[in-house]
């Protein structure tokens, strides 16, 4: 039996063991399982490697870059965003990727128009640093919004019109709005969104989000994490196989 999961905590919703469950009956794939191993500490995660099944994981908040101390070998991603998301098991040794990387950019370029050239990344943990690699990829001129304000970030009470009308794509990297805190968003001046924007949010539960909902009403381009999710998902599995 070939065991693969996600770690993470909390894992009260996991579209990773979903989704996987899911392909293994579509794929006719009779010799896998996909677990949760919610985890309240990342040093849980040396017990679970001695589970000689065990071919990878997945994971997810808040240990992107925390497992990345566990990793015996890191690809050239995780190198340079400080992030992992994918891993793989070899004779006991972990290999880390971050696949997030490739999910957000086929999701991303999808909707992206050419005057879509500067970008907010709202949130600094794992999933932003992803996008963050993505875009200087792509020539797109970015900043981080934080509550805390500092030198090459905004923060979010200085955000405003003039800001919003140069920066055009937005980014949500945080949880804020994912079921159940539905009612939940950023903080933005949403009446300064215009139908110019593009919005993609990495949250996918519910599929629109207070976030989008709110450039929807603006005719703006949006983007849920769903398509995200299922690139990196089909990638991950392509790691854990080779």
């Amino acid at each position: 039996m070939q065991k693969f999961g996600i770690i993470g905590f909390p894992l009260s919703h996991s579209f990773s063991q979903k989704y996987f469950s899911q392909k293994f009956i579509d794929d006719h794939i009779a010799d896998s399982i996909f677990e949760k191993f919610e985890m309240p500490d990342i040093s849980a995660v040396e017990e679970l490697i001695k589970d000689k099944e065990l071919k990878g994981f997945c994971i997810t908040l808040p240990y992107k870059k925390s497992i990345i101390h566990y990793l015996y070998e890191s690809s050239d991603d995780v190198k340079e965003t400080g992030a992992c998301n994918c891993v793989r098991i070899i004779d006991g040794k972990l290999y880390g990727y971050n696949t997030d990387v490739i999910g957000f950019e086929k999701s991303f370029t999808q909707h992206l128009s050419t005057h879509h050239t500067k970008a907010l990344i709202l949130g600094t943990g794992g999933a932003a640093a992803a996008v963050e690699f993505v875009l200087k990829k792509l020539g797109i001129e970015y900043k981080f919004v934080s509550r805390n304000k500092t030198a090459n970030n905004f923060s979010y009470d200085e955000l405003n019109q003039a800001i919003l009308e140069e920066y055009t794509v937005i980014v949500n990297c945080t949880p804020l709005g994912t079921f159940p805190n539905t009612d939940e968003a950023p903080l933005l001046p949403y009446q300064f969104i215009t139908q110019q924007h593009y919005l993609f949010d990495m949250v996918y539960n519910p599929p629109l989000t207070k976030f989008l909902s709110l450039g929807k009403e603006k005719n703006a381009t949006i983007q849920n994490g769903y398509d995200m999710l299922v690139f990196q998902a089909e990638e991950n599995w392509k790691i854990w196989n080779e």
